[in-house]
């Protein structure tokens, strides 16, 4: 049994919200947490204005008077991302667990219920609610089924790294976690991912709706702002974190092949052909250290074709080959699928494919599953070879079994 115990004055969730410049969308995010079915009694709200000039500020002030959740609601001058709000909020906060809820977006009427009973069954430190975007896209991956305990390295979970998740609030207190204000992108990546990495376990309900997602029309969003040098900082730095928790191998490579894929590779994208060389070699140059500290063969198995060629072309500095495989990609074309080998192996004939001395053939296999002309390509299984041992074993059977049969003739 875990210890879901409070005191009186402890509620069972801390609703963090920092804002700036939300109006109208505050309106419907602040509904949303009156309309939870776990009750004003067991929660409370922490709002940080964040510098807004369009009435936001004045309108937390307004809600906080008259709802039955105890509101606590702070004023401060801009701090020029979401990370200072937040980091303000957790100190603020009282809860067994926190859930930092952006103000643009908004719950589903069970989500606090149905993952504070998840956090207290499963004693998880993380609790994924279910996500669906509006007006946006949203990672779907992830919400396929409803677990108390979901592996780290083999599911999917690694791939939703945003903050709005139920966190045990005594595990952030007891690391000292905060976001990094010094981020001014992936900084909700790399608190997640310390979440994920030192708390005790990570639960996901993915049977109810638990989050709203919202693409603002303005599309005045942190997420969209910010140029291509805070990207790589993010990525550096969501690397370096798992590097340090994670031993060298395959768990490792696992884990990064979120960096990688879903930070650092839309850099070098079908875009690239149509930026200044300028641009294209101070990302070259920017991507070389990550390159050269965490790109295994190991995550490059973990890819899909187009991803590690595109990858492998970036550590070996191979620009030229790299800007063919972009004008491919921006061009829609689809490669031509291609056996090879004893035993066969499928490959992707992408630019450059069977070349000698350009890249290594094994760049191109087939080693995930991948999507061509709407055409599902799965790697080949191969027949595992016996064990040196079981085949002198075999051998040894074979002759005595022919032995035994020339004896009876």
């Amino acid at each position: 049994m875990f210890d879901t115990s409070r005191t009186v004055d402890e509620p069972d969730v801390s609703v963090i919200i920092g804002a700036y410049d939300a109006m109208p969308y505050l309106i419907r995010c602040l509904e949303s947490v009156e309309a939870q079915t776990i009750g004003p009694g067991r929660m409370e709200i922490v709002a940080i204005d964040d510098g807004s000039t369009d009435g936001t500020g004045a309108y937390l002030e307004e809600f906080a008077a008259r709802t039955a959740i105890p509101t606590r609601v702070v004023r401060q001058e801009n701090s020029g991302g979401p990370s200072g709000p937040r980091n303000r909020g957790l100190a603020l906060a009282r809860g067994r667990y926190v859930f930092f809820l952006d103000a643009d977006d908004y719950f589903g009427e069970e989500a606090l219920e149905r993952m504070v009973a998840m956090g207290d069954r499963a004693g998880t430190d993380v609790v994924l609610g279910k996500i669906v975007g509006v007006n946006r896209g949203a990672a779907k991956s992830m919400w396929k089924e409803t677990v108390e305990h979901a592996d780290l390295f083999s599911s999917n979970v690694k791939f939703t790294l945003s903050a709005q998740k139920l966190f045990r609030r005594e595990l952030l207190v007891r690391l000292g976690m905060a976001f990094d204000e010094k981020l001014k992108t992936g900084e909700d990546a790399l608190f997640t991912m310390e979440a994920y990495l030192r708390g005790n376990g990570i639960s996901v309900v993915a049977d109810y709706t638990c989050y709203y997602l919202v693409g603002r029309e303005d599309r005045n969003q942190m997420t969209k702002k910010g140029g291509y040098r805070r990207r790589f900082a993010s990525a550096r730095a969501l690397m370096e974190l798992i590097a340090e928790h994670v031993p060298p191998g395959p768990r490792r490579d696992a884990l990064m092949v979120r960096p990688f894929v879903i930070t650092l590779l839309p850099q070098f994208g079908p875009g690239l052909v149509k930026q200044r060389p300028e641009v294209r070699e101070r990302k070259m140059a920017l991507a070389a250290p990550l390159m050269e500290a965490y790109w295994t063969p190991g995550l490059a198995r973990n890819l899909k074709v187009n991803e590690r060629l595109r990858l492998t072309c970036v550590a070996e500095g191979r620009l030229d080959l790299l800007l063919d495989i972009a004008a491919f990609l921006r061009a829609g074309e689809e490669p031509e699928v291609v056996r090879r080998g004893d035993p066969p192996r499928l490959h992707l004939a992408y630019p450059h494919f069977g070349e000698s001395a350009v890249l290594p053939e094994g760049a191109y296999e087939v080693t995930v599953t991948e999507w061509v002309g709407g055409r599902r390509i799965d790697p080949p299984r191969q027949r595992p070879r016996a064990s040196f041992a079981r085949r002198v074993v075999r051998k040894a059977r074979r002759t005595v079994l022919g032995a035994l049969r020339a004896h009876r003739v």
